[in-house]
């Protein structure tokens, strides 16, 4: 494979802590899947040079929670002035019906597409569309579409083995599994598609829908045994909404935190997206175990969840991440909105400087790769794989910025991407997807929501 050369950036956001957060290049070579060298570097004879003068080079992000099949609801109206319990059986559970090989393609296409289109590499899927006598394979078809776009792909296999109290007359696409249909289904995708190792391509992760309402009580500990039995990791929702806390304190008698020490549900192999209401010693417990969090700011305020402690739980050596979550509750679902709105949320809650830039990056980057097991992606540098972004600024919402680093995060918007890389292959090149219609895409979608509406 011939290596590249990025030249003449004008600077790099790298995903590491502290002063290594930036690094000045302001060229970067990639040689096969890694890269290679960064710093003032000449073309060898043969290598492909980029120019990325007036360009930033970031880590390609990690999402580490998302729902793709909900590219497919967004702005539903029946759901749009929810909270989140109300919501979930407005929008997400009504809407099973819909569910099926086609809708679970265009869905999956649209929201890896937006992703990857705003410097995303990897992408964490909590897919929990599963039930008894299913006509098709999605964790197939789920890692099928994340090949065709090049991405790293995590399927957090979800699912439930009851049906919520508070869903009323779910579809039959919303039938729960039996435990031993649930393991076996991930034990099955595990042998077909897993892979070990910091560099994968491929992983799975067992993700029941919530560990409150979706399995009975004496499973969690077995579902725990199970994914560790395998060397997987754990991954759910918890403490999305005062809801959660609520419940655990009337039926458990304990906080929701508490909940999950008690049944094995704490660790580094283990980690829940939200915990949006976490109570101090709740924050301890995260930290101490190495338990996980994948931060969905924007899901969280289009709800009216509330705003996740992110940064107090980083700053105790908590391991923090960010997911967009489902485009249902989160109808802007790439990582450039998702890290800016991180960046400004915990500013107006906390103060002017709660969070930099530089701390969102990580956590976007290093902080999902980490967090899926994933060692060598998300930081730029040499020797690790080769996942990077480069954005041009050359719109007029840069124009006038001192600091051209922060440009992407902090102005916000849909950023330009210029070239993106994941483990040395060129996904995205001047905006573009190669081969990708766009088109054709917006067509399906646009007669996927009218068969929706007319139903």
């Amino acid at each position: 494979m011939t290596s590249t050369l990025i030249r003449n950036a004008t600077g790099l956001i790298t995903g590491l802590p502290g002063a290594a957060a930036r690094a000045a290049g302001p060229d970067l070579r990639i040689d096969g899947t890694r890269i290679d060298a960064i710093g003032r570097l000449a073309p060898l004879p043969g290598e492909t040079v980029l120019d990325a003068t007036d360009c930033v080079v970031y880590p390609g992000w990690v999402n580490t929670h998302h729902h793709l099949f909900q590219s497919l609801l967004k702005g539903i109206p029946a759901g749009i002035n929810l909270q989140l319990v109300p919501w979930l059986s407005a929008v997400p559970v009504a809407y099973r019906r819909f569910a099926s090989e086609e809708t679970l393609r265009t869905a999956a296409r649209i929201g890896i597409a937006e992703l990857v289109l705003s410097g995303c590499t990897t992408v964490a899927d909590h897919h929990y569309a599963y039930w008894p006598g299913m006509p098709f394979d999605a964790s197939r078809l789920l890692f099928d579409v994340a090949a065709e776009f090049g991405v790293r792909f995590v399927l957090l296999r979800g699912g439930a083995t009851k049906v919520r109290e508070s869903d009323q007359n779910p579809p039959p696409q919303a039938a729960p599994q039996t435990f031993d249909q649930f393991v076996a289904s991930v034990e099955r995708d595990v042998q077909r598609f897993h892979q070990k190792g910091g560099d994968a391509m491929r992983k799975i992760v067992m993700a029941p829908t919530t560990p409150t309402w979706s399995v009975a009580v004496p499973e969690l500990r077995e579902f725990a045994r199970a994914a560790r039995a395998m060397g997987i990791g754990l991954h759910s929702h918890m403490s999305e909404s005062l809801d959660y806390v609520a419940f655990c304190r009337d039926v458990h008698g304990c906080r929701p935190i508490e909940f999950c020490e008690r049944h094995e549900w704490l660790g580094r192999d283990v980690f829940y997206a939200h915990l949006v209401h976490l109570a101090p010693h709740e924050m301890q417990l995260l930290a101490g175990t190495g338990t996980g969090m994948s931060h969905c700011p924007q899901s969280n305020c289009r709800l009216g969840s509330g705003i996740a402690p992110a940064p107090a739980l980083a700053a105790m050596g908590g391991r923090v991440s960010i997911g967009v979550d489902g485009a249902g509750s989160n109808e802007a679902a790439d990582m450039v909105s998702e890290a800016h709105a991180a960046w400004l949320v915990h500013r107006a809650r906390d103060g002017a400087w709660s969070t930099t830039v530089e701390e969102v990056v990580r956590w976007g980057t290093a902080g999902g790769a980490d967090l899926l097991g994933l060692g060598e992606v998300g930081t730029l540098e040499v020797g690790k794989q080769a996942d990077l972004a480069v954005y041009a600024l050359d719109d007029l919402r840069y124009a006038g910025l001192h600091d051209p680093v922060i440009g992407p995060v902090a102005a916000g918007g849909a950023a330009r991407l210029k070239h993106l890389f994941c483990a040395g292959r060129e996904i995205v090149r001047d905006g573009a997807i190669p081969g990708f219609d766009t088109a054709a895409l917006l067509h399906e979608a646009r007669s996927a929501v009218r068969k929706m509406a007319s139903a």
